[in-house]
């Protein structure tokens, strides 16, 4: 049956969700306020990394006493702004219960294992389909460490990612520096993970894969959405700033701004802006040849088509707060330390610093599946560090939803209600 369909959100998760309905023969509307791809998008500054492996959720066992210091450190690798405390307060309690024990970490590996497998191989065909398969990359995720010792202190972490499936190469220092000149010697131990790959401009994919939907008979209307009409339990219109818009099927994919969305959909969820930064170096003198994660910075740095991307930082804060550059200053000072060929006084003109709000819940599992008010409304958000990596899959999961076939992974643990 063919369904009217409005998904709120041009981002990843939109633009995958809008090519698969089409091809189940659904009409689309793209409703966005925004350019597709613009740097107003959480994906428009990512990593890049397509990491099958990113199965581990954000808290692990005994986090809890680091957030004393989380409070204390403004410009720590996680950082929770002392203004916004009160209202963070459940998100954070939830957090750190979801990491609380290794068999509650092992049951959101499962279950992210099944979201993020072959993603790569999934994106590539997107990619291709949408004319810009050059962005897509599959020559694996590296891990660096400054000793075999930090790799050991990990250990839980990589035992749960192998008891799902994902394999890894060791690298000793010889090979390590044979396959990373550039890289500070510093480093003498490296995880190579083959099955991952990367993407060499996140923004313009986004709005590669929007184009591709146009071209398949998509609308891309400009508005924010507001609400929701139903009757009887039937969808009947989408609300925006401006009109409603007619529709019998609609797909929540706002990102961070999706929770009033859920709520105006019947549902609660556990819904933070998780802010994260990113500093762009051009033309730099060193990079990596493997996409990597530094230990010791808790950082990762990225060779994209614009330069040499170093993204990370968590930070709890409201939406609109203001940034807090220095965070991202520090991504631009790990860079400098990592490569040594960097300049140490690496002009500000070739330096751009970025911020994007990641949607996450608590326990690192999107919410994806049914609204309670209505099934016409589908959940499909809350993607957090995986957003980019878990697109391919999750537009296929809402085309099923839409079309009313059975979901080709089990979605009961995304279940959007699991926080009522």
């Amino acid at each position: 049956m063919s369904r009217d369909v409005v998904i709120i959100g041009a981002g990843l998760i939109g633009a995958m969700s809008a090519m698969h309905a089409l091809r189940e023969g659904h009409r689309v509307t793209l409703l966005d306020p925004d350019t597709p791809g613009g740097e107003q998008a959480s994906s428009y500054g990512n990593a890049g990394w397509l990491s099958s492996h990113s199965v581990i959720p954000p808290a692990q066992p005994g986090i809890w006493k680091k957030v004393p210091r989380y409070l204390l450190d403004p410009l720590g690798p996680l950082a929770i702004r002392w203004t916004y405390l009160p209202r963070a307060t459940p998100w954070l309690l939830r957090y750190l219960a979801a990491g609380a024990t290794h068999q509650r970490i092992a049951v959101i590996a499962h279950a992210l294992r099944t979201l993020l497998i072959d993603a790569p191989a999934l994106h590539r065909a997107l990619a291709e389909q949408a004319g810009v398969a050059h962005l897509i990359e599959q020559k694996g995720l590296l891990h660096v460490y400054p000793s075999r010792t930090e790799f050991a202190a990990e250990a839980h972490a990589w035992d749960a990612r192998r008891a799902v499936g994902v394999q890894w190469r060791e690298l000793a220092a010889d090979e390590l520096r044979a396959r990373e000149p550039a890289l500070h010697e510093r480093y003498r131990f490296g995880v190579l993970v083959e099955e991952a790959g990367h993407c060499r401009d996140p923004a313009s994919y986004v709005a590669a894969l929007v184009t591709h939907a146009r071209a398949l008979g998509a609308t891309h209307t400009r508005g924010r959405a507001s609400g929701f009409r139903i009757e009887g339990g039937r969808l009947r219109a989408v609300s925006t700033d401006t009109a409603e818009i007619p529709c019998d099927a609609a797909v929540i994919a706002a990102g961070a701004r999706s929770k009033s969305l859920a709520a105006a959909a019947g549902d609660r969820v556990s819904l933070e802006s998780e802010r994260g930064y990113h500093a762009m170096i051009t033309s730099p003198e060193g990079s990596p040849r493997t996409p990597m994660m530094a230990s010791d910075a808790s950082a990762v740095a990225t060779l994209m088509e614009g330069g040499l991307r170093m993204a990370g930082q968590v930070e709890i804060a409201s939406f609109d707060a203001a940034p807090n550059w220095r965070r991202a200053e520090i991504l631009r000072d790990h860079a400098l330390s990592m490569f040594p060929a960097l300049p140490r006084d690496l002009p500000a003109g070739r330096v751009r610093y970025w911020l994007g709000r990641r949607p996450s819940t608590p326990d690192g599992l999107p919410c994806l599946g049914h609204a309670s008010a209505s099934r016409d409304i589908i959940h499909a958000f809350g993607h957090g560090h995986v957003g980019l990596v878990s697109s391919a899959r999750t537009g296929r999961l809402v085309a099923q939803l839409l079309s009313g076939r059975a979901p080709e992974i089990p979605l009961e643990p995304f279940d959007p209600r699991r926080f009522g």
